[in-house]
């Protein structure tokens, strides 16, 4: 069997599109021939330039402001792709916030306003993409996750439990999925040099990260769009429900520094 790797098919939804990896995951996509919908959060400016850097791939964007942790804003854009291109073939659960706040610092408000966006938020987006790929009988959902499922950070409770709780969404949903011809993954970046992670990688955290890393470096938001366009092509037919994880190797490395014989 020849194998060649072209997307699942010309539309792609990504929330949090305007920066980070959201942004890099919507120009790659475009650049694999995808036309893309998105919604963000940030100022004008940001969505104005993922737009023109779709555009200068050659295919078409329709980049709103909306918010992931509201249903109808799902419900709203799926419509306007439909409307725009005729299909929904890949949706990718994006946007997120981080929040780094000890446990007993933490409001009621905060757990359930990050678990809102982080978590509740893929839920819509999970299934207004299967009311839409499902009847087609093809299409991607991918979930961004994040390699806290694997190596643990305190004071991240809440963004944690989100994380964990997209996999397990991910994993029920692929079985689901599957008699329709969909797949649906999961991908878990490691640290990303992302405008999310700005405040929290301080220059300590940083040289503990390069050091820990047996690549050496953070990652930058491509390497992560690019395993996402994987993901989405036809190359990945017969993955589901697995999540991919991108992380220059982080979570395997458990050297310590070990002593060498003595003889």
């Amino acid at each position: 069997m020849t194998t060649t790797v072209e997307l699942v098919g010309p539309v792609a939804i990504v929330t949090g599109v305007s920066s980070g990896i959201g942004r890099a995951t919507a120009v790659a996509l475009a650049k694999a021939g995808a036309n893309v919908a998105g919604i963000y959060m940030g100022p004008p400016e940001e969505g104005e330039a993922v737009s023109a850097e779709i555009a200068a791939t050659g295919h078409d964007s329709y980049i709103v402001p909306g918010d992931a942790a509201d249903p109808a804003t799902h419900a709203d854009l799926a419509a306007a792709a439909l409307a725009r291109w005729g299909s929904v073939d890949i949706w990718v659960n994006n946007a997120a916030r981080l929040m780094v706040k000890p446990l007993l610092e933490m409001s009621d408000d905060d757990w359930h306003g990050l678990l809102s966006l982080n978590l509740h938020g893929y839920f819509y987006g999970c299934r207004q993409a299967a009311r839409l790929m499902f009847p087609q009988k093809r299409g991607r959902i991918i979930n961004v996750t994040s390699a806290v499922d694997f190596l643990a950070v305190a004071n991240l409770s809440a963004y944690t439990t989100a994380k964990g709780g997209i996999v397990g969404l991910t994993r029920t949903v692929a079985i689901e999925a599957a008699p329709h011809g969909v797949t649906v993954n999961a991908i878990a970046p490691g640290a990303i040099e992302t405008p999310l992670n700005a405040t929290a990688y301080t220059p300590e955290v940083r040289a503990t990260y390069e050091q820990r890393i047996p690549l050496n470096r953070l990652g930058v938001p491509e390497d992560i769009a690019d395993a996402i366009v994987f993901i989405a092509s036809t190359a990945s037919r017969y993955m589901t429900g697995h999540e991919m994880v991108v992380d220059g190797g982080l979570v395997i490395d458990g050297t310590v520094g070990h002593a060498g014989d003595d003889d």
